[in-house]
């Protein structure tokens, strides 16, 4: 009999040759695996069979490169069959919201992308709350998953809430404008905006440092709530803290769009030609670009959609849940407040029904507000483990 390590065994411990001692021993290492590590790839798989979908909004006024960036952003052609307004129609136009949608796949993976516009946003003369309708679609979206998730069939919920709103600011200028302010401070509950300093190939590299430094501090001052990136964890190697870092420390993000294929230096490039030079979209030198088709693509997509389903998605719902219990106190303290007094205001209640029926409803509706009760207390108690963290 041969051993473990290759060499005939020269004795027996406690009645087992060592051969089979070695034997038992790998079985006995076979028990300790269960499989549960195989886990990540059940999830990969299931979740690349399903798919994923992203709604991404843009907001800012016309001519800063909207639609440019986006098709850059993801090699498509989105807006193929838009009609361009002239600047008397521009003018006049109100602020319209546009859903433009599309399926992406890329090695196998595929991504349902939303991209929601905003034309005519800016564009008037008077621009008071003309960002009210962007607010009003969000709402919507959250209105639509609460009414779905609330209801019987809740296998297939499509979910439209809005993920991500990129927000173009003009670099001419000396900062935020006032309009700027209003949409951030009105949406930043609401949605992860992330700021946009379009066309900075207008600026020189001294003069985008400075409208960053600008911007940054005026975000800060008028108590605007932009996209957070997280933390990283502390076994995260050193090229993901400094790549994150950099990210950080880009905000807002100086881009630059072009769906133009030039020549620089014996390679072709996306980029735009001027009679100086050529200013290459995907040249970190240049601009910001490559910067945020990581964030938004390789690192931070599942994490702004954690964010607003977690955040801002849960402050909606415990609002309206908060509304709702508030309609049923007042509705059950009228009710009793009518029977208390005997008055010549009846319960409403259908015809033909009697008073032990009416006493049935009363306690139907007095069992339903302590469930509604209940479940903003969980809640409520989950927010505030949420900000704890």
């Amino acid at each position: 009999m041969i051993s473990c390590d290759g060499h005939r065994p020269r004795g027996r411990l406690l009645g087992f040759d060592t051969f089979s001692f070695c034997y038992w021993m790998r079985l006995d290492q076979d028990k300790e695996y269960v499989g549960f590590a195989t886990l990540p790839n059940q999830v990969h798989r299931k979740s690349v069979k399903k798919g994923f979908d992203f709604t991404l909004m843009v907001a800012g006024e016309s001519g800063l490169g909207k639609s440019t960036l986006v098709n850059s952003l993801f090699l498509t052609d989105l807006y193929k069959d838009r009609k361009l307004l002239n600047a008397e129609e521009r003018i006049t136009q109100t602020v319209e919201i546009t859903k433009h949608t599309v399926d992406i796949e890329e090695k196998g993976v595929k991504l349902k992308l939303t991209i929601v516009d905003t034309p005519g946003f800016g564009d008037a003369v008077n621009n008071t709350e003309c960002w009210k309708s962007v607010a009003d679609y969000i709402d919507q979206q959250f209105e639509q998953y609460f009414r779905d998730e609330s209801g019987l069939n809740r296998k297939n919920i499509q979910d439209n809430r809005v993920h991500c709103c990129l927000y173009f600011i003009s670099p001419f200028g000396h900062g935020l404008r006032p309009l700027d302010v209003e949409f951030m401070r009105a949406l930043h509950e609401k949605v992860n905006i992330v700021p946009i300093l379009a066309k900075a190939d207008t600026l020189t590299p001294s003069e985008v440092k400075k409208k960053k430094m600008k911007i940054r501090e005026e975000i800060e001052q008028y108590s605007i709530k932009i996209y957070q990136f997280p933390d990283c964890d502390s076994d995260e190697d050193d090229e993901f803290k400094q790549q994150d870092q950099e990210l950080k420390e880009s905000i807002p993000f100086a881009v630059i769009g072009s769906n133009t294929v030039v020549e620089a230096k014996g390679k072709r490039v996306r980029g735009r030609l001027y009679p100086w030079g050529i200013v290459e979209v995907e040249n970190s030198a240049h601009c910001d670009f490559v910067k945020l088709r990581n964030m938004l693509v390789r690192t931070h997509m599942q994490d702004l959609k954690d964010v607003t389903r977690e955040t801002h998605y849960e402050n909606y719902r415990a609002q309206c849940i908060q509304s709702m219990t508030r309609m049923v106190v007042k509705e059950r303290n009228r009710n009793k407040l009518t029977r208390e007094s005997g008055t010549d205001f009846p319960i409403p209640v259908a015809p033909g029904v009697t008073d032990n029926e009416t006493e049935k409803l009363i306690r139907q509706k007095d069992e339903e507000l302590r469930r509604m009760q209940e479940m903003l207390q969980k809640i409520q108690e989950q927010m505030h483990g949420q900000k704890e963290y």
